[in-house]
């Protein structure tokens, strides 16, 4: 079976810089901040399986994401890259790094450590498990029945990006619901144990997120020797949207 190559839009010149989105997320979330670091890397925007434009698949944990992008590095013939990988996108970083540390020049890790994480998004999946598009068909309606039980409107707005028309009068989601409903405990898997990356990496962490807390230190050290964690402020596990002024900063900095 020939490896199927992810979605992406690729924008800019320079050293590749490939971003990857979270959970239920997808490359447009990084549109804004990927035509600016365009300006001075090759930004490769990429879509997960299961979300975006990418291939659906039954199959859905970290060994698959990594043999995923390890396909699309090779298909896009690239050499050493920088990669930016936010919770989910961050955990696929993580594992793609000590598994093929010979592609990675730096890394950077948004607002997720490498420890193993309880499933939480059950409200999330149940939310979206109760739209029937057959009645909510407008994008009004979806967004009223995924109130019941997501009062979080940011969560929502998030949510709906992935609502899109499949065909003329029929709405559908971008994601594959299914296999991310049936698979969703995969997504607080922990890196392995004894896995190493030894080049420069940038932890962000939201300063009213509790993804990453003292506690999580001493795992990001042992698998990240050469790690330093830096604190956005203002913003919660959305960095990158709630203070993308700052993530900017940081993440040029850091690359430079």
């Amino acid at each position: 079976m020939s490896q199927k190559v992810l979605h992406s839009t690729i924008k800019g010149e320079g050293v590749p810089l490939l971003i990857l989105h979270g959970y239920f997320g997808m490359s447009d979330n990084w549109k804004t901040l990927g035509n600016q670091f365009s300006e001075d890397f090759e930004v490769h925007l990429i879509d997960q399986r299961n979300h975006g434009r990418s291939f659906h698949d039954d199959e859905f944990n970290y060994q698959v994401l990594v043999d995923d992008l390890y396909a699309y590095v090779k298909y896009h013939q690239l050499d050493k890259v920088y990669i930016i990988g936010h919770s989910m996108g961050g955990k696929t970083a993580m594992l793609f790094a000590v598994t093929y540390p010979e592609f990675v020049e730096k890394l950077i890790i948004v607002d997720i450590s490498p420890r193993q994480y309880a499933p939480h998004h059950n409200a999330i999946l149940a939310g979206l498990n109760s739209i029937d598009f057959a009645l909510q068909n407008t994008r009004s309606l979806v967004d009223k029945k995924l109130a019941e039980l997501i009062p979080e409107l940011g969560i929502r707005q998030f949510l709906l990006k992935n609502v899109y028309w499949k065909e003329k009068g029929v709405l559908d989601f971008r994601f594959n619901l299914a296999s991310l409903t049936e698979n969703n405990p995969e997504v607080g898997a922990s890196l392995p144990p004894f896995t190493v990356f030894e080049n420069d990496t940038l932890f962000l962490k939201g300063d009213k997120s509790d993804y990453i807390t003292d506690r999580e230190i001493q795992i990001i050290e042992a698998h990240f020797p050469n790690s330093k964690i830096v604190e956005v402020s203002n913003a919660g596990h959305w960095l990158h949207a709630e203070n993308p002024k700052q993530f900017y900063k940081e993440v040029c900095t850091f690359l430079s």
